[in-house]
């Protein structure tokens, strides 16, 4: 990674993606050797309004906290999709979970369709990882922090009891991105 890498995580209340964003700065800056911000927003409902949160990753100093060129979104739903997209950058990637979002918006950016929620309910038979498993996705994806640092701040995060089921849940994410990478070496991951 050179420079300045942009990350939102964008769905609605109640799915994680404030958390998510907090993990991956983490990552990147407790459990890595990287410069991090994280910021937020949210609708007055706490559960079920659109939501995102945002990550700045660089080498550097970060001299402007707020995400103005996306290099890989998340979107969980499709109100965050639509509502959100407008600045992921060219050749960026936009990841959505492919259940939620039908109406995937065009642009000069990667799209990377995935059963996230889903797969949650399939491997583990638990919705609430899916913003684990999205961690595990991008992680891989993108290479912006690695496994470790990612995994260490996952952890450093959740209760005692749930530390099992959300290492599994940031394998599957792992695993699964390979699957995609390695698919989609000709194509567009779409």
């Amino acid at each position: 990674m050179s420079g300045r890498y942009e990350i939102r995580f964008s769905g609605s209340g109640g799915q994680g993606m404030i958390l998510a964003g907090i993990i991956m700065a983490e990552a990147a800056s407790i459990y890595g050797d990287k410069n991090a911000v994280q910021s937020q927003s949210y609708g007055p409902e706490s559960r079920g309004g659109a939501s995102k949160a945002e990550v700045i990753i660089s080498e550097q100093p970060i001299d402007y906290p707020k995400a103005t060129a996306i290099d890989c979104m998340l979107a969980m739903t499709q109100e965050a999709c639509t509502k959100y997209y407008y600045d992921i950058k060219d050749g960026g990637i936009l990841l959505v979970d492919s259940e939620e979002v039908r109406e995937v918006p065009q642009g000069k950016f990667k799209v990377i369709k995935f059963p996230i929620t889903g797969t949650a309910r399939e491997y583990l038979g638990k919705t609430i990882v899916a913003n684990i498993i999205s961690l595990g996705l991008i992680t891989e994806l993108t290479g912006v922090v690695s496994h470790e640092a990612i995994e260490k701040a996952v952890l450093s995060r959740v209760p005692p009891a749930f530390l099992d089921l959300n290492r599994k849940a940031l394998q599957i994410g792992f695993e699964k991105a390979k699957t995609l990478k390695a698919t989609s070496k000709n194509s567009s991951f779409s």
